[in-house]
C-alpha cells in the first residue's frame, strides 16, 4: 500500500514520547484506552439492559458502545517535530522528531505548506498541529477487545512497551507495580478516582503492528 493509500484511510492515534520511541524499538504492539465511565454507565442502566439480564457485562458493553478503531484500520502515530527547513518549489518540508533524531523530508499539499509555513522553523511543534501529512508512522489493528484494565497479563505488560528487567524475567507483581505508575500517569489526577488503576476501568485493547508504505 502507498503512502498515499495509507493517508486515504488512516486515523490520529496519540502516544507520549517514551511510547513512540517504544513502537520504533518494535516493543509496542498494544494500546489501552479508557471506556468512559458516562457510556458505560448508561449501557449499564439502559432499557436494552435491563431487558437482558443474562448477558454479561463485557458483551453487553462490546454490542453498544463504539470501539475506538476496528480490526484492519489503518492509524497514523501523532509526534512532536521541529521544522528545520521548507522548500516553497516543490512544496516540501523536512522535519526532525526529537524522540530517534530522525530528519524526513515530506511532500505535502500547498494548504498545508502554507500552513506549515506560518511556525517558526527549529521550534518544536505539537503532535495535534502536525497532520498526517507529516506522518511516518503507520499502524494496523490487529485485534480490538475490551476488558478490565486489572485484567492485563504480563504478555499484555510486554505488549505495551514496558521493557525492565522485571517485565523480561515475567516477575509479575514488579512488572505490575510498573505498569500501574505508567498507566496512571497517563491518567489526569482529577479522573484517577474513574480512570485510574485502583478504579480497575473497562478498557479498550488495541493490538497492532506497524506497517511501511510501499514508495
Amino acid at each position: 500500500m502507498t503512502k498515499l493509500e495509507l493517508l486515504q484511510k488512516a486515523k490520529p492515534i496519540l502516544f507520549n514520547t517514551d511510547m513512540v520511541r517504544a513502537i520504533l524499538d518494535n516493543r509496542k504492539t498494544a494500546t489501552r484506552r479508557v471506556v468512559k465511565r458516562e457510556k458505560v454507565d448508561a449501557v449499564l442502566s439502559s432499557e436494552a439492559r435491563k431487558g437482558n439480564p443474562d448477558i454479561s457485562d463485557e458483551n453487553f458493553i462490546k454490542c453498544l458502545i463504539d470501539a475506538p478503531c476496528l480490526k484492519g484500520d489503518i492509524l497514523y502515530v501523532r509526534e512532536s517535530g521541529i521544522i528545520q527547513s521548507m522548500k516553497n518549489f516543490d512544496k516540501s518540508v523536512k522535519i526532525y522528531f526529537p524522540v530517534d533524531g530522525s530528519l524526513v523530508e515530506f511532500k505535502v499539499t500547498p494548504d498545508e505548506y502554507e500552513r506549515l509555513s506560518k511556525f517558526p522553523e527549529n521550534k518544536k511543534i505539537s503532535p495535534y498541529w502536525l497532520t498526517k501529512q507529516e506522518s511516518r508512522i503507520f499502524l494496523k489493528v490487529t485485534d480490538v477487545r475490551i476488558e478490565r484494565l486489572q485484567d492485563i497479563t504480563i504478555d499484555g505488560i510486554r505488549a505495551e512497551g514496558l521493557a525492565s528487567m522485571a517485565v523480561h524475567a515475567g516477575d509479575m507483581e514488579i512488572a505490575l507495580a510498573e505498569w500501574r505508575i505508567l498507566w496512571n500517569s497517563t491518567i489526569k489526577k482529577s479522573d484517577r478516582d474513574r480512570y485510574g488503576w485502583n478504579a480497575n476501568p473497562w478498557v479498550w485493547v488495541i493490538e497492532f503492528e506497524r506497517i511501511y508504505p510501499d514508495d
